[in-house]
């Protein structure tokens, strides 16, 4: 009691005192029902697809299929990282703006991923580019491994669409 006769109230808990994460996404598996969740889960098959895809020709130029297999490889890890946190609820523990967040990694990728499609696009149009091969002159990519690469950049394509997806939707989410 104080000197009033009126009780003195408890110090705040700080655990209460922070502000709770800001996020609009459902956490669990709540996340793989809506749209998001189902384009990140396109974005780690697709860029594995890729990733398989352009390590299995052999890589027949690398300097640019070096940084298409970078970014392919990244962003894998990265989606996986990103749907892992989401799934286990860590995203609610954690005091962060997840919807920027969401947004900035989602732009971020789209961008590099973007360049990887040019680049292994780039690539797969030097098919008929001849080289000297002591004797005779043969083309850059053989047949298999050209027909690997329109693979492989189809899918870095197609991968680069699901970026671009949840880059909007992530921005609609940020700014509402």
């Amino acid at each position: 009691m104080s000197a009033g006769g009126a009780p003195i109230p408890p110090p705040p808990n700080p655990a209460v005192s922070f502000p709770s994460p800001r996020v609009t996404l459902p956490a669990g598996p709540d996340i793989l029902r809506t749209y998001s969740g189902a384009f990140v889960c396109l974005e780690i098959l697709f860029g594995g697809l890729v990733w398989i895809l352009v390590a299995s020709s052999n890589v027949p130029l690398p300097l640019l299929q070096g940084w298409v297999m970078f970014v392919s490889v990244t962003a894998f890890f990265f989606s996986l990282l990103f749907l892992a946190m989401f799934l286990s609820g860590m995203v609610t523990q954690i005091n962060a703006n997840w919807n920027f967040l969401d947004f900035a990694y989602h732009f971020i990728v789209f961008v590099f991923y973007f360049g990887a499609f040019l680049l292994e696009a780039a690539a797969t149009s030097l098919h008929d580019l001849q080289c000297n091969a002591t004797v005779t002159l043969q083309p850059l990519l053989n047949d298999n491994q050209y027909n690997i690469n329109v693979a492989a950049t189809i899918f870095a394509f197609m991968t680069t669409a699901c970026y671009g997806c949840s880059l909007g939707l992530a921005l609609r989410r940020w700014r509402p």
